[in-house]
């Protein structure tokens, strides 16, 4: 790439620092993302630039594939109901060893080894995430819905240069049982509670398509409305149904914008965040 154009993209990104710049963004981490090295060294790298140029930032973890791979190594299936974990009491403290142990302590590191500075949290920690037990058709065990985020501690955390990297599982209202959240759920409810400016949702699909085999139908933006049409055609489905219904929920609670991006395109946050034309869908 000649010096000119190079020098023409860093121009373009800068309206678009200035705009973040002082502002709160939530990214929820997840995906084929953070199982690949490749795209989890780009994550980090971005995480770590977005820090750098004044962004408020706050990352939410999962670790489905980890989390599985641990039950494989004890002979214990892994059960979904509806798109989400059945938790039983073993599988739990499976959750939390790897959610709040190995994935969130890696992500610390990580972000440390690019030179940023990171505080690896889980929604136990400060009562952050309160949650009561998820009423569904059938019983998921100790999957949780958050009743309550107390900011406190991210707060202080991003007033003290921190990026929060927090797990997705929460303390029961009992203040003794610990739930499984998901983490799109938690990566939204944080927002919420945080008045941020964003959420974004790293995902392994482009975004959202009118038709799922052509990702040439990716609509780059919508609103609250057009969520609503898209539901009654059928066009939402499957697994895109919850992610769009938190990006929803966190729009009615006052974010002022929600994306859902490709995890899988390198650097798929600066080109959401900081090009006219953006990379995946912006829910407004």
């Amino acid at each position: 790439m000649e010096n000119s154009k190079k020098a023409e993209i860093l121009a373009k990104a800068l309206p678009y620092m200035q705009q973040h710049k002082g502002k709160t963004i939530v990214v929820k981490y997840g995906g084929n993302a953070m199982i690949n090295q490749s795209l989890k060294e780009a994550v980090i790298n971005d995480l770590v630039l977005m820090k750098c140029i004044g962004i408020n930032l706050v990352v939410v973890h999962g670790g489905g594939p980890e989390i599985n791979d641990l039950l494989k190594r004890i002979n214990k299936e892994s059960k979904f109901i509806n798109g989400l974990r059945y938790t039983d009491k073993e599988t739990m403290d499976i959750v939390q060893m790897v959610l709040a142990g190995k994935i969130n302590k890696d992500l610390t590191a990580m972000i440390y080894k690019k030179g940023g500075k990171a505080i690896g949290l889980c929604g136990v920690d400060g009562n952050m995430l309160q949650a009561k037990k998820l009423e569904a058709d059938d019983d998921l065990g100790f999957v949780g819905e958050i009743s309550k985020v107390d900011t406190d501690i991210i707060n202080s955390s991003i007033n003290a240069g921190y990026i929060p990297v927090i797990s997705s599982i929460a303390l029961g209202e009992d203040k003794e049982t610990v739930y499984n959240i998901n983490a799109d759920t938690a990566a939204s409810s944080i927002a919420s509670s945080l008045n941020a400016e964003k959420l974004i949702l790293l995902t392994d699909v482009p975004g959202i398509l009118t038709d799922p085999s052509d990702p040439s139908t990716l609509i780059s933006q919508l609103d609250l409305n057009g969520i609503s049409q898209l539901t009654s055609n059928g066009v939402l489905t499957g697994g895109m149904i919850p992610k769009v219904k938190c990006c929803s929920d966190a729009i009615k609670a006052g974010v002022k914008g929600a994306h859902i991006i490709d995890g899988r395109v390198k650097h798929s946050l600066l080109l959401e965040l900081f090009t006219d034309e953006g990379i995946g869908t912006m829910i407004k």
